[in-house]
């Protein structure tokens, strides 16, 4: 099997974009393909996809490129308009059609920004060379694509961020997810929410809004990284933090997993029928087809699986927060959505 192809984030573009159009505006000529130089160094050239110049103002387009990674983006067109602007302003950056605008507190903008993140700003400055200029950056389409993304919930409206720490996409990483969760944090404390979520999938999260009467910007998109909103809420204390899921999920979070992947942990049969004891019941639970089998056979003797489940998960929690000044409580759900144990 080959190697996985890396990509390009749509900071990177941006930036790639904004030196085509600012170059095309100085000389007359759009160079392309177009090189930059990325935080680390590396030297990548992109192809345009749009040319336009005018009296005064330049767009330059590149489609994104996210190599092998499965990204809503992969395939959009960025673009950049520039214009030259007043001596002694610097850059101004605009949200153009598909870009959001930043509408929350908690996140490393500005309430009404345009949410172009702090380093492809830095970028972007770096290749317009000191020049004072406009900086409109948009994406086709960014506004739809934007409804597949965290940023509605994190109160970027409007349409897509433009991203990039680094300017290169890993192939299936899990670092831009585990950055979402820490500006939910960041944005739940920033709007004074005492109480936070964090939920294995829909469905859970729905019971624990509901349950506790939770806003939308204070649930957390934890997925499978219970160990990246416990680290971050260790360092950024909650007042609350409720954490909900499948029985699956928290009998591996039970066990000591912070990964609940499947792929990279598994349910221990034989940890949980040591949380039932001993005895016929136990047996049949440690040779359970999945952990929702278990459950069942739990629930026809009468044994609270799903409370062991969630006491054992809070213990695990408690123990990764370190003693930060956070109250922890567990909910555990089947596939329907029904409550089939707490903690606390």
């Amino acid at each position: 099997m080959s190697e996985l192809r890396y990509g390009w984030t749509t900071g990177a573009c941006a930036t790639a974009a904004t030196k085509a159009a600012h170059t095309a505006l100085l000389t007359g000529e759009f160079p392309d393909p177009v090189e930059i130089v990325l935080p680390k160094g590396q030297r990548p050239a992109f192809a345009l996809a749009v040319e336009e110049l005018g009296d005064g103002v330049a767009t330059a387009g590149i489609v994104k490129d996210a190599g092998d990674d499965p990204d809503v983006t992969h395939g959009a067109l960025v673009r950049s308009t520039v214009r030259l602007g007043e001596p002694g302003t610097g850059v101004v950056f605009r949200a153009g059609p598909g870009v959001g605008t930043v509408t929350k507190p908690g996140l490393p903008l500005d309430v009404g920004e345009p949410a172009i993140n702090p380093v492809p700003r830095r970028m972007m400055r770096e290749v317009l060379g000191g020049a004072d200029a406009v900086v409109e950056i948009s994406v086709d389409g960014g506004e739809e694509l934007a409804r597949r993304t965290w940023n509605p919930r994190l109160g970027i409206l409007g349409g897509l961020s433009i991203l990039g720490t680094t300017g290169v996409v890993v192939p299936y990483s899990c670092s831009a997810w585990i950055d979402s969760i820490r500006r939910g944090v960041d944005v739940a404390l920033a709007a004074g929410r005492a109480h936070v979520a964090g939920a294995t999938g829909s469905t859970s999260e729905r019971v624990a809004a509901e349950l506790h009467g939770l806003p939308d910007d204070a649930l957390l998109d934890m997925g499978d990284f219970a160990g990246a909103v416990l680290k971050y809420v260790r360092r950024h204390p909650v007042p609350r933090l409720t954490i909900a899921g499948g029985i699956g999920k928290l009998a591996k979070l039970a066990n000591g997993h912070l990964d609940l992947h499947s792929k990279r942990s598994q349910v221990d049969f034989g940890a949980l029928a040591a949380l039932v004891g001993e005895g016929e019941t136990a047996e049949r639970v440690r040779h359970a087809n999945t952990a929702l089998d278990a459950l069942r056979i739990c629930q026809a003797a009468g044994l609270p699986l799903g409370d062991l489940v969630a006491a054992r998960a809070r213990a695990v929690a408690l123990d990764v927060l370190r003693g930060a000044p956070v109250e922890v409580d567990v909910v555990v759900i089947d596939r329907a959505g029904t409550i089939v144990g707490r903690a606390p």
